[in-house]
Protein backbone atom coordinates (compact mmCIF):
# COMPACT_ATOMS: atom_id res chain seq x y z
CA UNK A 1 0.00 0.00 0.00
CA UNK A 2 2.58 1.99 0.85
CA UNK A 3 4.35 2.15 -2.51
CA UNK A 4 1.38 2.13 -4.34
CA UNK A 5 0.87 5.28 -2.44
CA UNK A 6 4.16 6.74 -3.32
CA UNK A 7 4.70 7.69 0.23
CA UNK A 8 8.87 7.97 -0.67
CA UNK A 9 7.71 10.80 -2.45
CA UNK A 10 5.83 12.19 0.84
CA UNK A 11 7.64 14.72 2.72
CA UNK A 12 7.43 13.60 5.75
CA UNK A 13 7.96 9.64 4.78
CA UNK A 14 10.79 9.79 2.43
CA UNK A 15 13.28 8.24 4.17
CA UNK A 16 10.47 5.83 6.79
CA UNK A 17 10.09 1.89 5.25
CA UNK A 18 6.59 1.32 4.19
CA UNK A 19 5.03 0.00 6.82
CA UNK A 20 6.13 2.86 9.24
CA UNK A 21 5.39 5.84 7.18
CA UNK A 22 1.46 4.45 7.10
CA UNK A 23 1.36 4.05 10.67
CA UNK A 24 2.96 7.74 10.66
CA UNK A 25 -0.04 9.34 8.85
CA UNK A 26 -2.28 7.29 9.99
CA UNK A 27 -1.76 9.06 13.17
CA UNK A 28 -3.48 12.54 11.66
CA UNK A 29 -5.78 10.83 9.21
CA UNK A 30 -9.67 10.12 9.25
CA UNK A 31 -9.77 6.04 9.24
CA UNK A 32 -13.66 6.25 9.21
CA UNK A 33 -13.69 8.39 5.98
CA UNK A 34 -13.09 5.10 4.22
CA UNK A 35 -14.30 2.07 5.09
CA UNK A 36 -12.65 -1.93 3.92
CA UNK A 37 -14.55 -4.43 4.07
CA UNK A 38 -12.38 -7.10 6.13
CA UNK A 39 -11.12 -10.34 4.73
CA UNK A 40 -12.20 -13.65 5.31
CA UNK A 41 -15.00 -12.61 7.41
CA UNK A 42 -16.95 -16.21 5.50
CA UNK A 43 -13.83 -18.44 6.98
CA UNK A 44 -14.53 -19.58 10.42
CA UNK A 45 -10.85 -20.21 10.54
CA UNK A 46 -7.91 -18.91 12.00
CA UNK A 47 -6.30 -18.08 8.63
CA UNK A 48 -5.19 -14.51 7.75
CA UNK A 49 -4.93 -13.11 4.56
CA UNK A 50 -4.28 -9.65 2.81
CA UNK A 51 -4.71 -10.00 -1.00
CA UNK A 52 -8.34 -9.32 -0.81
CA UNK A 53 -8.27 -5.96 1.08
CA UNK A 54 -5.00 -5.18 -0.96
CA UNK A 55 -7.56 -5.43 -3.88
CA UNK A 56 -10.08 -2.91 -2.21
CA UNK A 57 -7.49 -0.53 -1.18
CA UNK A 58 -5.47 -0.72 -4.62
CA UNK A 59 -9.58 0.22 -6.01
CA UNK A 60 -10.11 2.97 -3.47
CA UNK A 61 -7.09 4.79 -4.56
CA UNK A 62 -7.63 4.43 -8.09
CA UNK A 63 -10.98 6.47 -7.86
CA UNK A 64 -9.38 8.41 -5.27
CA UNK A 65 -6.73 9.32 -7.77
CA UNK A 66 -9.60 9.99 -10.57
CA UNK A 67 -11.70 12.20 -8.37
CA UNK A 68 -8.64 14.44 -7.45
CA UNK A 69 -7.60 13.86 -11.41
CA UNK A 70 -3.71 12.96 -10.33
CA UNK A 71 -1.57 10.20 -12.45
CA UNK A 72 -0.43 7.40 -10.32
CA UNK A 73 2.53 8.17 -8.34
CA UNK A 74 1.43 11.60 -7.20
CA UNK A 75 -0.01 12.03 -3.55
CA UNK A 76 -3.36 11.83 -2.71
CA UNK A 77 -4.56 15.18 -0.54
CA UNK A 78 -6.56 12.25 1.48
CA UNK A 79 -3.09 9.98 1.61
CA UNK A 80 -3.52 10.15 5.89
CA UNK A 81 -7.12 9.14 5.79
CA UNK A 82 -6.31 6.32 3.42
CA UNK A 83 -3.12 5.26 5.61
CA UNK A 84 -5.55 5.65 8.67
CA UNK A 85 -8.49 3.55 7.14
CA UNK A 86 -5.75 0.58 5.99
CA UNK A 87 -4.19 0.30 9.13
CA UNK A 88 -7.44 -0.28 10.92
CA UNK A 89 -8.80 -2.58 8.65
CA UNK A 90 -5.20 -4.89 8.77
CA UNK A 91 -5.70 -4.38 12.86
CA UNK A 92 -9.12 -5.34 12.95
CA UNK A 93 -8.53 -8.30 10.72
CA UNK A 94 -5.48 -9.26 12.98
CA UNK A 95 -7.11 -8.70 15.78
CA UNK A 96 -10.25 -11.04 15.05
CA UNK A 97 -8.29 -13.82 13.63
CA UNK A 98 -6.02 -13.46 16.40
CA UNK A 99 -8.91 -13.48 18.93
CA UNK A 100 -10.31 -16.76 16.72
CA UNK A 101 -6.65 -18.21 17.97
CA UNK A 102 -6.99 -18.09 21.04
CA UNK A 103 -10.11 -19.77 21.32
CA UNK A 104 -8.98 -21.81 19.11
CA UNK A 105 -6.31 -23.31 21.90
CA UNK A 106 -8.35 -22.17 25.12
CA UNK A 107 -11.28 -25.24 23.71
CA UNK A 108 -8.90 -27.65 22.49
CA UNK A 109 -6.70 -27.53 25.50
CA UNK A 110 -3.73 -26.03 23.53
CA UNK A 111 -3.20 -23.41 26.26
CA UNK A 112 -2.87 -23.67 30.15
CA UNK A 113 -6.06 -22.63 31.47
CA UNK A 114 -4.45 -19.57 33.72
CA UNK A 115 -1.51 -17.61 32.45
CA UNK A 116 -1.29 -18.03 28.88
CA UNK A 117 0.82 -15.76 26.52
CA UNK A 118 0.28 -14.02 23.85
CA UNK A 119 3.28 -13.40 21.62
CA UNK A 120 3.81 -11.20 18.93
CA UNK A 121 6.94 -10.56 16.47
CA UNK A 122 8.01 -9.45 13.08
CA UNK A 123 7.03 -6.46 11.53
CA UNK A 124 3.17 -5.99 12.61
CA UNK A 125 4.62 -6.20 16.18
CA UNK A 126 6.14 -2.75 15.87
CA UNK A 127 3.13 -1.17 14.93
CA UNK A 128 1.78 0.65 17.96
CA UNK A 129 -2.00 1.17 16.82
CA UNK A 130 -1.81 -2.64 16.09
CA UNK A 131 0.17 -3.77 19.48
CA UNK A 132 -2.38 -1.62 21.02
CA UNK A 133 -4.98 -3.47 20.00
CA UNK A 134 -3.61 -6.74 20.88
CA UNK A 135 -2.51 -5.71 23.98
CA UNK A 136 -6.83 -4.85 25.14
CA UNK A 137 -7.46 -8.11 23.36
CA UNK A 138 -4.96 -9.95 25.39
CA UNK A 139 -6.43 -8.07 28.57
CA UNK A 140 -9.89 -8.93 27.71
CA UNK A 141 -9.08 -12.58 27.46
CA UNK A 142 -6.58 -12.53 30.59
CA UNK A 143 -4.10 -13.38 28.48
CA UNK A 144 -0.21 -11.77 29.18
CA UNK A 145 1.01 -10.24 25.74
CA UNK A 146 4.52 -10.43 24.99
CA UNK A 147 6.23 -8.25 22.06
CA UNK A 148 10.66 -7.56 21.82
CA UNK A 149 10.76 -3.86 22.04
CA UNK A 150 10.26 -2.52 18.52
CA UNK A 151 14.04 -1.60 17.34
CA UNK A 152 13.31 -5.64 17.02
CA UNK A 153 10.22 -6.23 14.75
CA UNK A 154 11.33 -4.82 11.88
CA UNK A 155 12.98 -7.89 10.46
CA UNK A 156 11.25 -11.70 11.04
CA UNK A 157 15.14 -12.81 10.51
CA UNK A 158 16.03 -11.06 13.83
CA UNK A 159 13.44 -12.59 15.25
CA UNK A 160 14.05 -16.18 14.17
CA UNK A 161 17.57 -15.59 15.52
CA UNK A 162 16.36 -14.40 18.80
CA UNK A 163 14.13 -17.56 18.87
CA UNK A 164 17.30 -19.15 18.40
CA UNK A 165 19.55 -18.15 21.03
CA UNK A 166 16.59 -18.51 23.25
CA UNK A 167 16.43 -21.91 22.29
CA UNK A 168 20.22 -22.42 22.78
CA UNK A 169 20.09 -21.39 26.02
CA UNK A 170 17.14 -23.36 27.49
CA UNK A 171 18.70 -26.64 25.50
CA UNK A 172 15.12 -26.88 23.43
CA UNK A 173 15.57 -28.91 20.11
CA UNK A 174 18.98 -27.60 19.53
CA UNK A 175 21.47 -29.82 16.99
CA UNK A 176 24.58 -30.13 17.87
CA UNK A 177 25.76 -32.30 15.50
CA UNK A 178 24.88 -31.39 11.59
CA UNK A 179 26.07 -35.07 10.49
CA UNK A 180 24.03 -36.48 7.90
CA UNK A 181 22.34 -33.31 6.74
CA UNK A 182 22.09 -32.80 3.30
CA UNK A 183 21.51 -29.13 2.27
CA UNK A 184 20.77 -27.64 -1.08
CA UNK A 185 20.60 -24.34 -1.83
CA UNK A 186 18.19 -22.52 -3.91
Amino acid sequence: VARRLSLKKHPECHSMAGGKAIEHLAQTGNQELLTFRLPMQHYRNCDFSFSGLQNLVNNAIVQKEKEEGIQEGEILSCVKDVAAAVQHAVAVHIIQRTYRAMLFCIKNSILPSKNATLVVSGGVASNQYIRKGLQNLADANDFALLCPTPRLCTDNGVMIAWNGIERLRAGLGVLHSTDGIRYEPR
